[in-house]
């Protein structure tokens, strides 16, 4: 039997809203709400005085502002966000090299076997905490389990600034009284048809035998019976060992305007071609997911005709399957998510004699970008929305694409 793993969750409190707040004191204590005003504004993020309104991210500008009159609301800043992602995310590498991102502000880290070295899960937690907040000037919430499910769940249950531990032992005590909405994969449509049958909670749900949830919703079943349960057998996968690097937003609510969502995804790749060549790979696949609100989730993919590391060649891959899925009908979107994928060692190639004009271009880009934000840190700047070509008003190219 394996030994028992330490796994952290660290996620950010109210992350953008609150880098706001930092850089400008007027609005410490006050609702913050970071987005646009215009017509189709929508919330990007929301203080914690501003959610006792009922404010929150993915909202429309319009309904928060009713809900809160009073709220200030700020653009979004994406350098000042990512340069703070970049401060934090060296702390966790700092702690341990198993450091899986989830997005600009959370991460799973397993800390197993390091005890001798740093202390105790928690005390390891608590530093790290400690940390974030005098070099970051943030706050964070922390959960620490034995598997990712579970520490996910307990960094969500005392925020802001939380630290929540679950153990073997204290399991059947935390899990039965939450909703079964708190299960992973538990969405709109799956909770609506568990109410149907009188299962509100965990523990109504640990009333149903494998056999019972499996003969209802298929393979789902047997994940929601083991979740229950508190059982999760994921392991922590670093950028290192990983076939695929990616990024998810899950949003609290459907986002009906497309120009957020591709501005969220335009973030995505930015984030996800950097950490692509830290790590001295090139992808051969770019893939886009998007989950609307009854939990359907959908996958385009596109082959690139060579292997890259460029952010335009990603982001153009990108940008081609969204817009093509966007044109044949949008639909509000709960997640969207972008990978890299089918990865493989990057190598210094000479240029060929027919080499695309724009691609030693790019690449002397990225370069230049990269250590400027090795230097000043991750969010120092970003390239112009020129960089990458907007097919949106003309044809979009067919290519090797295929979907699931």
């Amino acid at each position: 039997m394996d030994a028992p793993r330490s796994i952290l969750h660290v996620d950010m409190d109210a992350f953008f809203a609150s880098i706001e707040q930092r850089d400008d004191p007027e609005l410490l204590g006050k609702p913050v709400l970071v987005g646009g005003r215009g017509r189709r504004g929508v919330v990007a993020a929301a203080s914690y005085e501003a959610r006792t309104f009922g404010c929150h991210s993915a909202q429309p500008m319009a309904v928060a502002l009713r809900l809160c009159p009073d709220a200030v609301v700020v653009p979004p800043d994406g350098r000042r966000y990512h340069a703070a992602s970049e401060q934090i995310f060296e702390i966790f590498r700092d702690v341990t090299p198993l450091v899986q991102p989830l997005s600009v502000d959370e991460a799973f880290l397993d800390v197993t076997g390091t005890e001798r070295l740093l202390g105790t899960p928690i005390e390891v937690a608590r530093d790290i905490k400690r940390r974030i907040r005098k070099e970051v000037r943030l706050t964070a919430s922390v959960g620490v389990a034995h598997n990712k499910f579970l520490a996910k769940l307990a960094s969500d249950l005392e925020k802001p600034d939380g630290l929540t531990v679950i153990t073997p032992e204290t399991i059947d005590e935390i899990l039965p009284p939450l909703p079964v909405e708190r299960l992973w994969g538990v969405g709109k449509v799956t909770a609506e048809r568990l109410h149907a049958r009188g299962v509100k909670t965990v523990g109504d749900l640990r009333e149903w035998s494998r056999a019972m949830l499996e003969q209802a919703f298929g393979t789902s079943g047997d994940h929601f019976w083991r979740l229950a349960r508190g059982l999760d057998a994921r392991e922590v996968v670093p950028d290192t060992r990983a076939k695929s690097l990616s990024q998810e937003r899950t949003f609290p609510v459907d986002v009906e305007d497309p120009e957020h969502v591709r501005e969220v995804l335009r973030g995505q790749v930015e984030h996800t071609a950097r950490r692509v060549r830290r790590h001295g790979y090139k992808a051969r696949t770019v893939q886009v997911k998007i989950r609307y609100g009854d939990f359907e989730t959908i996958t385009r993919r596109h082959t690139l005709r060579a292997p890259s590391d460029t952010t335009a060649d990603l982001m153009e891959a990108a940008f081609l399957l969204f817009d093509r899925w966007a044109r044949s009908g949008y639909r509000p979107v709960r997640l969207i998510g972008m990978g890299a994928a089918n990865l493989e060692e990057g190598s210094e190639e000479q240029l060929g004699l027919f080499q695309e004009p724009g691609s030693a271009r790019n690449k002397r880009l990225d370069q230049a970008l990269d250590a400027i934000q090795d230097r000043f840190g991750g969010g120092s700047i970003q390239r112009g929305t020129g960089a990458v070509p907007d097919r949106r008003d003309g044809d979009i190219p067919e290519g090797p694409t295929y979907q699931s």
